[in-house]
């Protein structure tokens, strides 16, 4: 291989670089925190789903958590479900 192959492939390289560093990674950053998130569901939190209902997580099973979504009505969703947790004192 010249030197005139090498320079051409320098800019694919570059590319590549800033691929991984624009899209990749922050990607896998943010499966890894969403998967910490979901690993300390505990009872007492609460949760807003991706489908958008407010609830308190009234049990937490192996991938199952219940919410009580209103005074009295309960619903179970699986952990995945859940989107985020809501800042306590909100």
């Amino acid at each position: 291989m010249n030197q005139n192959a090498l320079m051409q492939l320098v800019p694919f390289a570059a590319v590549a670089v800033i691929f991984y560093f624009l899209l990749i990674r922050p990607q896998q950053k943010q499966l890894k925190e969403t998967k910490q998130m979901l690993d300390a569901l505990k009872p007492g939190d609460k949760v807003v789903t991706r489908g958008g209902m407010i609830g308190v997580i009234t049990t937490a099973k192996d991938d199952e958590v219940e919410l009580e979504i209103a005074k009295g009505v309960k619903a179970v969703f699986t952990r995945s479900a859940v989107g985020a947790v809501v800042p306590q004192g909100k």
